[in-house]
């Protein structure tokens, strides 16, 4: 029986914050709901916060997770980081936007990582 998607995006978001901590981020939020909406992750990467939009495929074979971030997935993860930043009073922060792919077709069937600091452009 093939994983339903919201528990494949949990499996990839638990991969991703794994591979975070490993890299010594620290994870400050998971699924934060801003707006009409979710931030997958927030993490502290020494003194910058980090929203990380985590992309989760089973595979490969429609093509690389990054790709589903097209624009209109960018805009909206700017809106979401934007408001949580005025929630917070973190204007004075530095602030990046990252993206996490996890692929569970790895050779030796464990998830394939990858991370991509400041994805794309944000508003600040």
């Amino acid at each position: 029986m093939r994983p339903s998607r919201d528990s494949l995006g949990r499996r990839g978001e638990d991969e991703a914050a794994k591979y975070l901590r490993g890299l010594g981020y620290r994870i400050i939020s998971r699924r934060e709901p801003v707006l009409r909406g979710d931030i997958d992750l927030i993490a502290l990467d020494d003194r910058t916060v980090v929203f990380v939009e985590v992309r989760t495929r089973s595979n490969t074979s429609h093509g690389h997770p990054a790709e589903t971030v097209g624009h209109q997935k960018q805009r909206r993860v700017a809106q979401l980081a934007t408001a949580y930043i005025r929630r917070h009073r973190l204007e004075d922060c530095h602030v990046r936007i990252d993206v996490v792919t996890v692929t569970f077709d790895g050779p030796d069937g464990n998830p394939v990582v990858e991370h991509f600091q400041n994805a794309f452009d944000s508003p600040w």
